[in-house]
C-alpha cells in the first residue's frame, strides 16, 4: 500500500502541470481528497514533491507556463484539504512560493495574490500574527502600489484588527488608517484600475467593496464617497468606472446608516446613475437599471427597520428626468416593504401627487431634453410627469404581491378615482381626499391619465384575491373567490357608494357632471343593486352576483362615457327587473317581445366590442353564469355573430369598436391590443401590394375618353402633315385643362384605396369581434355541455371551419380558424360530459348524423371531412349513452365480481338510443366511398376512430371490410 500510494503521489503532482488546462484542476482535486483521506501524508514532503517536479528555474522556457501552474495548483491542493493552516511549516512555504509565483503575472495574472487573500482568511489571528504577518510585511507596506496589495491589506485589517492596528498600520506605510485625505487620490488610481481589470466580468471588484467596509469602520465613509467616489472616480467618464460607482452604491444600501443614506441617495452617483438610465434606451445600449433594481430588491427583502426601508424607497422615487422618476412604476421592489414602511411610502406618494415639492427631487434632464425645452412651461410639464408615475406607482401597489391591508387598498382605490372623475371646491373634513387641495389644479390630460389608471386598477380589484388572517377570508381564498372583501363586499360596490358620497357632497364636484337623465340612472342602479343584494343568499345566487357585477361596472363608466353608457345601462336595468321579476312566464311565440336572457346576450355582445379588458371579462364572466338560463333564442344570437354568410349583422359591432379605437386606451388594454398591432403590420404589407397593382393596372376607358376630349377641344389633334401650332394662351388653357383632369382622376383613385382600405379595417375589426364571441361559446360549452342546446352549435363552427379553411390565410384568420377549431374539438367532440334527455329527439339527431355523414363524404377536403365526420361520432355517442322510454327491459346485471372483471361489458354491447339498422347503412355507405373512390375525402383514421370508439359497428360493416381484401380491382381499393 505504501508504494501503490507513493506512485499515487508522483502521478497526481505530474499531472499539476499537464499540458492539457483543462485537466489540471482535476489533478489537484485529486490530490486534495489524498491529503484529506491520508492524515499521516506529511505535508512539507508533498510540497518539496511538488517544487522539485516543476522546479521553476531548472525548467525549460517552452514549459515555463505547464511549471508555474504546477506549482500553483500544487499549494490549492495543499489548501483546499483543509490541514494546510494546521501545518505552521508547510502554510509558510507555501506562502513564500505564492509570492514568488506572483512575479509571473504574464501566465497566472492575480491568482497567487488571490489565493494568499483567501488563505490569509481562513488562518486564526495567532497564526497569522506568528507565521504570516513577517512573510506578508513587505506586501502590506506596499499595499498602495497595486489594487492587489491594497485588497490584502484590507482582508487583514478586517480579519485582523488586534495586528493590525492603527500603530502598526503607521509604521507599515506612515498613516493609522487607510481612508485620509492624504490616501484618497492614489486609492482613486487603484480602484481605477480595479475597475477596468474587470469590467468584463460585470460585477464589483472585492477590493471595493472591502474598501468601503474599512472605510465604515474607520468612520471615514463620508470622506471617501464624497472626494473618492463623487469628486475622484466620476471625473474620468469611462463605462467601467461609472458601472463600478452604481454597484458600489447599491453594494452600499445594507451596510449604511440612515444619515448615510439620505447623503448618498441626494449625491452625484445617484444623478450619473439616473442620466444613464435615460440615456441608454436604445435596444442595443447596455442597461444598468436591472441590476440596480436587482440591488434594491435584496436590500429591501434583508432589511427590518422600517425607516431605512422607506428612505430608500423615497430616495429612488425622487430621482426625477424633468419630474418623471427613473424608478419604474411597475418595480416589483415594493412587495418586501414591512406595512409600516408600505403605509408612509402610500402617504408620501399621495403627498407629492397633491403638493409637488420638486426641492426634495434630485431632477436633471438630458442634453436633448435641454435643447428642446425653450418654448415648454417646465414647472407644468414636470408636475403632469410626476403626477404620471405617482398614479400608476400607487394603482401598481395593489397588484403588487405586497402584505397590505384592506383599509389601505380601498384609501388608494378612493384616491386615484376621486382624482380621476372629481375636484374638491373647498378643503373638507367630511371627505379624505378632500381634505388637502392640490398646490397645482389638474388639468384635463391629469384627470384622463388618473381616469385610465383608475381602470387598470379596477380590473387588479375585480381579481383580487380575499386579503386578511381571518377564518372567513381564508375561507373565501380556499373557494377561489376573488374581487370581494373579507366581509364578502364586492370592492367595485364600495367605490360606487364612494361615488354616491360624492355625487351627494356640496363640497366636491364631478368633472363631468351627470345631466338629470344620467343622475336618475344612476339612482336606479343603486337602488336595483340594493335590491338585488336582498335575494343573495337564495338559489340563484350566481345570477345575482353576475347582474350586480355588471351593474356596478356599467354605473361606473357613466363617469367615463356617460353618453355611450347610456342606452347599455338603461338596457340593462330592464333586463334586471324582468328576470327577477315574480310574473308568470308567457308563452313565447315568434313575435313576442324578446325575454330578458335575450337582451343580457345583445348586451354582452354589445360589451364585447368594447376596448376595455375588464368590461370583456366582467361580460364573460355574467354570461357564464346566465348560461343556465340561456334560451334557443339567445343562443341563436350567439351563433348569427360567426355566421360567415351574416356579414352584414356585424355593422354595429364594427361601428363601435371604430368609434373605441379613436379614443386614448386605458393602462391595462395596452398590452391585449398587440394582436391587432400585429394585424395592422400585415395589412401595411397588403395595402402596398395593393398599391402595386393599381400603379400597373391600365387606365380606364372614360379617363381615356375624357383625355381625348381635352386634346380636341384644345385642337392638340393635327394631321401629321400640318405645321400648325398653339399659341401661348391656348397651350396654358389646354395644360390647366389637363391639370384638373388629372387631378380629378387623381381624387377618384384616391377614393377607390381610401374604400378599399376602410373596408379591409372593418374585415379586421369584425374578426376580432367574433374571435371575442368564441369565448362565449366556450364557456357555453364548458359550463353546459349536457344542455340540448349545445347540439345547435355544432353546425354553426363547422360552417366557420369551412369557410376559414377557403379564405385568405392572414395570421388573424388563422388565429380564428385554431380557436374555432380547438374549441370543436376539445369543449365538444372530446368532452366526458354530454346531453342524458334526447328521447324526443331521437329522429332529429339521427338525421342529422346522416347530414353530417353525407357532408363528409361529399367533401372534397379531407381536413375539412375529418370535422364533419367527428362531429358524427360525437352524436352516435350521445345516442349511444342515451336510455330510451320505448326500449325493452334492460338486461339483467352481472354478479358483482363478475362485474368488477368486466366492468365495461355491459356498456359496449348498449346501444341505447341508437338505431343500428339506420346507422349501419349510412356508415356501410360511407366505408365503401371510402374503399372504392379514388379522391374520396374519407380516410382510414376516421374509421379507425369509429370502430375503436363504438366497437358494436363492427359486426355490421366487416363484410364490407372483408369484400375489399381481395375484390379489389386495383391497389387503392384493397383494405389498408
Amino acid at each position: 500500500q505504501d508504494d501503490e500510494l507513493k506512485y499515487a503521489l508522483k502521478r497526481l503532482v505530474e499531472g499539476l502541470g499537464a499540458t492539457r488546462e483543462a485537466a489540471r484542476p482535476g489533478f489537484s482535486l485529486a490530490l486534495a481528497q489524498v491529503l484529506q483521506a491520508f492524515e499521516e501524508i506529511p505535508m512539507c514532503s508533498v510540497l518539496e514533491q511538488i517544487k522539485e517536479k516543476h522546479n521553476l528555474e531548472k525548467v525549460k522556457k517552452k514549459l515555463v507556463r505547464n511549471a508555474a501552474f504546477g506549482n500553483f495548483f500544487g499549494v490549492m491542493a495543499l489548501f483546499q484539504s483543509g490541514r494546510l493552516v494546521k501545518d505552521r511549516k508547510a502554510l509558510l512555504e507555501s506562502i513564500q512560493l505564492l509570492q514568488q509565483l506572483a512575479h509571473h503575472q504574464a501566465h497566472l495574472r492575480d491568482l497567487p495574490r488571490k489565493t494568499v487573500i483567501d488563505i490569509m482568511s481562513e488562518v486564526p489571528e495567532a497564526v497569522f500574527e506568528e507565521v504570516l504577518f513577517g512573510i506578508l510585511q513587505s506586501d502590506l507596506a506596499s499595499a498602495f502600489t497595486s489594487p492587489e496589495n491594497l485588497h490584502l491589506l484590507l482582508v487583514g485589517i478586517q480579519k485582523f484588527p488586534g495586528v493590525l492596528k492603527p500603530k502598526n498600520l503607521k509604521k507599515l506605510f506612515g498613516s493609522p488608517t487607510v481612508v485620509n485625505e492624504k490616501n484618497i487620490p492614489r486609492l482613486v488610481e487603484l480602484l481605477q484600475s480595479a475597475a477596468k481589470s474587470e469590467k468584463k466580468d460585470k460585477k464589483l471588484p472585492s477590493v471595493v467593496f472591502d474598501l468601503l467596509q474599512v472605510s465604515l469602520k474607520e468612520g471615514a465613509f463620508e470622506l471617501f464617497w464624497k472626494e473618492g467616489v463623487e469628486n475622484g472616480l466620476l471625473k474620468e467618464k469611462s463605462g467601467p468606472v461609472s458601472y463600478m460607482c452604481y454597484r458600489l452604491l447599491g453594494s452600499a444600501l445594507p451596510l449604511l446608516s440612515l444619515d448615510q443614506l439620505q447623503m448618498v441617495l441626494k449625491g452625484k452617483v445617484m444623478q450619473h446613475y439616473g442620466e444613464h438610465v435615460v440615456t441608454t434606451q436604445l435596444p442595443d445600449r447596455f442597461k444598468f437599471a436591472p441590476e440596480m433594481e436587482a440591488y434594491i430588491d435584496e436590500f429591501l427583502n434583508g432589511c427590518d427597520d422600517p425607516e431605512r426601508q422607506l428612505t430608500v424607497m423615497i430616495g429612488f422615487s425622487t430621482l426625477t428626468n424633468q419630474g418623471y422618476p427613473v424608478l419604474a412604476s411597475s418595480s416589483r421592489v415594493v412587495r418586501h416593504l414591512q406595512p409600516v414602511a408600505l403605509q408612509k411610502y402610500v402617504g408620501w406618494l399621495k403627498d407629492m401627487f397633491l403638493r409637488p415639492d420638486f426641492d426634495c427631487c434630485l431632477d436633471f434632464s438630458s442634453n436633448r431634453q435641454k435643447q428642446n425645452q425653450e418654448n415648454v412651461n417646465m414647472a407644468r410639464h414636470k408636475i403632469t410627469r410626476l403626477r404620471k408615475w405617482i398614479i400608476h406607482r400607487l394603482a401598481n401597489i395593489i397588484e403588487s404581491p405586497v402584505k397590505k391591508e384592506e383599509s389601505l387598498v380601498m384609501d388608494i382605490s378612493r384616491f386615484c378615482f376621486f382624482h380621476a372623475f372629481f375636484e374638491a371646491k373647498k378643503k373638507t373634513s367630511q371627505i379624505r381626499e378632500a381634505n388637502v387641495l392640490p398646490s397645482e389644479p389638474l388639468d384635463k390630460e391629469a384627470h384622463s391619465v388618473a381616469e385610465n389608471y383608475f381602470f387598470g386598477l379596477l380590473q387588479t380589484l375585480n381579481t383580487l384575491t380575499v386579503l386578511g388572517d381571518t377564518a372567513k377570508a381564508a375561507a373565501l381564498r380556499e373557494k377561489h373567490i376573488h374581487g370581494v372583501t373579507a366581509d364578502g363586499k364586492l370592492w367595485i360596490f364600495l367605490l360606487v357608494e364612494y361615488a354616491d358620497k360624492l355625487l351627494s357632497s356640496e363640497h366636491v364636484k364631478a368633472v363631468k357632471p351627470f345631466t338629470k337623465e344620467q343622475r336618475d340612472a344612476w339612482e336606479r342602479t343603486l337602488q336595483s343593486v340594493k335590491n338585488l343584494q336582498k335575494k343573495e343568499n337564495k338559489s340563484d345566487n350566481a345570477k345575482v352576483v353576475a347582474f350586480q357585477q355588471l351593474l356596478l361596472l356599467m354605473a361606473i363608466h357613466l363617469f367615463k362615457n356617460p353618453l355611450e353608457t347610456m342606452d347599455v345601462l338603461s338596457d340593462l336595468l330592464n333586463c334586471t327587473e324582468r328576470a327577477f321579476s315574480k310574473e308568470p312566464k308567457k308563452k313565447k311565440t315568434d313575435n313576442a317581445e324578446p325575454g330578458w336572457v335575450e337582451v343580457m346576450v345583445e348586451i354582452l355582445l354589445s360589451l364585447l366590442a368594447q376596448p376595455s379588458l375588464l368590461i370583456r371579462r366582467i361580460s364573460k364572466s355574467v354570461f357564464v353564469r346566465i348560461c343556465p338560463s340561456l334560451t334557443k333564442r339567445g343562443l341563436q344570437l350567439i351563433l348569427d355573430v360567426l355566421d360567415p354568410y351574416q356579414e352584414q349583422n356585424e355593422e354595429s359591432a364594427v361601428v363601435v369598436m371604430e368609434e373605441s379605437n379613436k379614443k386614448v386606451k386605458s393602462a391595462q388594454d395596452m398590452d391585449e391590443e398587440e394582436s391587432e398591432d400585429s394585424s395592422d403590420e400585415d395589412d401595411t404589407e397588403e395595402e402596398n401590394d395593393s398599391g402595386d397593382e393599381e400603379r400597373n393596372e391600365e387606365v380606364d376607358e372614360d379617363f381615356r375618353s375624357q383625355l381625348r376630349n381635352v386634346l380636341q377641344a384644345g385642337k392638340a389633334l393635327v394631321c401629321d402633315e400640318s405645321d400648325e401650332e398653339l399659341d401661348d394662351e391656348a397651350m396654358m388653357a389646354l395644360d390647366k385643362n389637363i391639370s384638373a383632369l388629372f387631378a380629378e382622376q387623381q381624387k377618384r383613385i384616391q377614393a377607390k384605396k381610401d374604400e378599399k382600405d376602410r373596408m379591409r379595417k372593418e374585415k379586421i375589426l369584425r374578426r376580432d369581434f367574433k374571435i371575442k364571441v368564441l369565448d362565449l361559446v366556450e364557456a357555453f360549452l364548458t359550463k353546459q355541455s349536457e344542455n340540448p342546446l349545445v347540439f345547435d352549435i355544432i353546425e354553426p363552427l363547422l360552417r366557420v371551419i369551412e369557410q376559414c379553411m377557403s379564405s385568405d390565410s392572414d395570421k388573424q384568420e388563422v388565429d380564428f380558424l385554431q380557436k374555432t377549431a380547438n374549441i370543436f374539438k376539445n369543449s365538444l367532440c372530446r368532452t366526458k360530459q354530454y346531453c342524458k334527455r334526447v328521447d324526443a329527439l331521437q329522429e332529429d339527431l339521427h338525421a342529422f348524423v346522416e347530414r353530417l355523414v353525407k357532408k363528409a363524404c361529399k367533401h372534397t377536403d379531407s381536413s375539412v371531412a375529418l370535422y364533419y365526420f367527428s362531429a358524427s361520432l360525437y352524436l352516435l355517442k350521445v345516442l349511444k349513452g342515451n336510455v330510451s322510454d320505448k326500449s325493452p327491459t334492460p338486461l339483467t346485471p352481472l354478479p358483482e365480481k363478475q362485474s368488477n372483471a368486466i366492468p365495461q361489458a355491459s356498456q359496449l354491447l348498449s346501444t341505447g338510443c341508437l338505431d343500428m339498422d339506420r346507422v349501419t347503412v349510412l356508415y356501410r355507405q360511407a366505408l365503401t366511398q371510402f374503399l372504392t373512390k379514388r379522391n374520396s375525402a374519407l380516410t382510414s383514421s376516421m374509421f379507425n376512430d369509429l370502430f375503436r370508439r363504438f366497437p358494436i359497428m363492427c359486426k355490421p360493416l366487416v363484410d364490407t371490410l372483408v369484400k375489399s381484401i381481395t375484390a379489389g380491382a386495383r391497389q387503392h381499393q384493397q383494405v389498408r
